[in-house]
């Protein structure tokens, strides 16, 4: 696997080489693009599914308080694993200290692998590319970790693409790049496929085709749902360029960059950036005939406002179906993706069982 993305000079070297697909387990996706799904509201929790998902993600933008993490975590602990991406985070301990605190009356921690109490059952196969231990940095990147709970094989995969509105064929790039260096035989050429991928992180695709005060005006007045097809995501996956047979929530949660750091009042800046739903949740099944996933919420987190970005928030809830059921043993392997070799990491991505 290479450790290049398609920025500054290594970009126009990239573009020389053949363009890489959107390498993935199943064989010939259901659908080109993002499927935009509906939350279902009520989840009976491990009445009608075998497995309840937290996930989260969040760019902190180098700041971090328990208060805000143990919101972001929420007082609802009906879940069994919570996944937690974070990018532009302070030091790893520190986080993975408040994470545990704010879970630890509830849940068992793991944090990008380190087993943080003794008592669950963790085996670990990892890899790194780029980086080091299991965080990567502001120079933008991805992790992934690989799980097999109570026989759902799950992979999570959290990444910060580049910025900038301009951008777009860059962070195309890169998504292709992370997709093919996970999902080609060299990460892991024993491992069965995943029943699912949850992909999920600070993708900074932005709003194309419309200015800072009128989109503006469209969210003051809870328009923003005509926004939508100004997505930059949505427009890339739906020519077919990222994220095949992928689906997401639908966007009923204001765009969530860029505020004033402490406020939920749009950038001020003399940039006065257009606001877009720049951090993501999206997940993917390989094989309808074995897994069911259904979508129970996906909201922004607006009281929450030590950061430029609010956190985004996903509670999924899975059932196998054909599949024999197994003891409910974590099996667990890391897969780091960065730009460059830069050691000044700080994107992280963390699973937390009960």
């Amino acid at each position: 696997m290479g450790n290049l993305f398609c920025k500054g000079k290594n970009y126009s070297r990239w573009k020389r080489r053949p363009i890489m697909s959107f390498i993935h387990n199943q064989a010939s996706p259901t659908h080109i693009g993002i499927r935009t799904v509906e939350a279902e509201n009520v989840c009976n929790f491990s009445t009608h599914s075998d497995l309840c998902i937290s996930i989260a993600t969040w760019n902190m933008n180098g700041q971090v308080s328990f208060e805000e993490l143990a919101d972001m975590v929420g007082s609802n602990r009906e879940f069994e694993l919570l996944a937690v991406g974070l990018q532009e985070a302070p030091k790893e301990r520190k986080v993975a200290t408040l994470l545990k605190e704010a879970l630890h009356e509830t849940h068992t921690s793991t944090y990008l692998g380190h087993q943080m109490q003794k008592d669950l059952p963790l085996q670990m196969d990892k890899q790194s590319i780029g980086g080091f231990g299991g965080i990567i940095g502001r120079k933008k990147g991805a992790v992934a970790i690989r799980i097999n709970y109570k026989g759902i094989r799950i992979v999570f995969i959290s990444c910060h693409l580049s910025a900038h509105a301009s951008k777009v064929e860059e962070r195309n790039c890169e998504c292709r790049h992370i997709s093919h260096s996970l999902f080609s035989k060299n990460w892991n050429p024993y491992s069965r496929p995943s029943h699912i991928t949850i992909w999920l992180g600070d993708l900074n695709y932005r709003l194309q085709g419309i200015d800072t005060y009128p989109a503006r005006n469209l969210i003051n007045n809870d328009l923003h749902q005509r926004l939508h097809g100004k997505d930059q995501l949505l427009q890339e996956a739906g020519r077919g360029q990222i994220f095949n047979g992928f689906c997401e929530g639908t966007l009923t949660f204001k765009p969530t960059y860029k505020y004033n750091k402490g406020s939920s009042n749009y950038d001020t800046s003399y940039k006065v950036r257009v606001p877009a739903w720049t951090d993501r949740i999206l997940f993917k099944i390989e094989d309808e005939s074995d897994i069911e996933a259904t979508l129970h919420s996906y909201e922004s987190m607006d009281e929450i406002n030590g950061s430029d970005h609010k956190p985004v928030k996903a509670h999924l809830c899975l059932r196998l179906i054909r599949q024999r059921r197994l003891p409910p043993i974590i099996e667990n392997s890391n897969s780091i993706i960065n730009s460059n070799n830069n050691n000044n990491n700080n994107n992280n991505i963390n699973q937390l069982s009960s």
